[in-house]
């Protein structure tokens, strides 16, 4: 069942409210977190406040009960600022409630739910050092005891880690690779319980703010409630279905931030001048910029079908990858030419050219990398004609 959302009249002024705030807070905060690599603790505040966390948590637990469309227009709205600010509540409101609310039981929604909402961070354990999109690799393990389970294993490249008071991590619970990855389960474990430990904040080329970490655990014990939904074997399908959301959260970030750059360029462009004149008025300056507003118009009608479609109840599992796909491949393209407007200038870390290019290089490989997801696009494509043959 889909939600029907928040009022709608609600939703255009927190929209407004939010882009005056991303404008008028968080832009000017910009500078302060690329020096220091950590969102300020008030504006942190502030997100949660605002209710940032809980876009689409229900109003029941604490959230804002947001529709697909609406939660995907705060994302777009958000990521016009840097990065970062996306990142530490998409896993929140993206992975960790979708396969909450998709596949938790009362019980575990009515605990996890309203923690996540007010803000805790939560985290999303997939990646393996060994294994990303191939299941068949996963090597964490849960093993049944008489009272729970106790887990091992490494899991690599985790958004929030460092930040992080609980985590939905996928763990193998067979021996055997089963159809349908049915040897792997999700477990909602706290970090606070023993053998839980976080390694340190990885060293990127981008987005200044966001940190990922490994996630150690070491002979970690947790309760039966702990299995996500109580049943086995259906964790790879929960995080499949919450990935949807996510691919359509990274789409939108791309959207917006390739209109960051590209207002930018504008901007430079006007006020540049070469020949003794300003560069916007010659035609190659032009064509980039003209071809950028192509690619960036696309995407947002992408973004807007794909989002509608997911509110009407339908499958959008192919859509959604095509909408990242495109949106995290036009975003390259678009932030390259912005460096190229920005000419010898766009290259320097003065200028912010070079960061959106660097920031939007992740894009094309998180949740799904370019590749994978035309693989995906393609598998479900020939089956759809096999069945219909």
């Amino acid at each position: 069942m889909q939600s029907p959302g928040m009022d709608q009249e609600v939703f255009d002024q927190f929209i407004e409210q939010l882009a005056r705030y991303v404008r008028e807070r968080l832009i000017p905060a910009e500078k302060t977190i690329v020096e220091t690599d950590e969102i300020p603790s008030d504006i942190l505040a502030e997100m949660r406040d605002m209710g940032l966390f809980g876009l689409t948590i229900p109003e029941e637990f604490g959230g804002a009960g947001m529709n697909v469309s609406q939660y995907i227009r705060t994302i777009h709205t958000l990521s016009y600022a840097m990065p970062a600010f996306r990142s530490i509540i998409s896993i929140n409101i993206g992975m960790f409630t979708s396969a909450l609310k998709n596949g938790g039981t009362e019980a575990q929604k009515a605990e996890w739910l309203p923690r996540v909402a007010s803000g805790e961070i939560a985290c999303f354990g997939l990646t393996e050092p060994g294994s990303g999109s191939d299941s068949a690799g996963l090597q964490t393990s849960a093993m049944q005891t008489d009272n729970g389970w106790v887990i091992n294993g490494t899991k690599r490249y985790i958004t929030n880690a460092p930040f992080a008071k609980v985590g939905l991590i996928m763990a193998r619970t067979s021996k055997e690779n089963l159809p349908k990855n049915a040897h792997v389960s999700a477990f909602i474990v706290p970090f606070d319980v023993p053998g839980v430990s976080v390694g340190k904040s990885d060293k990127k080329m981008g987005q200044s703010g966001s940190h990922i970490a490994d996630v150690i655990l070491e002979d970690v014990r947790v309760g039966g409630e702990a299995l996500l939904g109580g049943e086995l074997g259906k964790g790879f399908a929960y995080a499949m279905m919450s990935l949807d959301n996510g691919r359509m959260s990274v789409g939108a970030a791309a959207t917006a931030y390739a209109r960051r750059a590209l207002d930018s360029a504008i901007r430079y462009a006007t006020e540049r001048k070469a020949f003794g004149e300003p560069i916007a008025n010659f035609q190659l300056i032009q064509q980039m910029l003209a071809q950028s507003e192509i690619d960036i118009y696309a995407a947002e009608c992408m973004m807007e079908d794909v989002t509608r479609r997911a509110d009407a109840g339908e499958n959008v599992l192919r859509k959604a990858a095509a909408f990242k796909v495109f949106a995290s491949e036009m975003c390259g393209r678009v932030v390259d030419a912005c460096v190229q407007v920005y000419g010898g200038a766009g290259y320097l870390a003065e200028y912010d050219a070079e960061r959106f290019f660097r920031d939007a290089r992740i894009y094309r490989i998180y949740e799904g990398t370019t590749q994978i997801l035309q693989l995906q696009i393609a598998k479900h494509m020939l089956r759809e004609f096999a069945a219909a043959n």
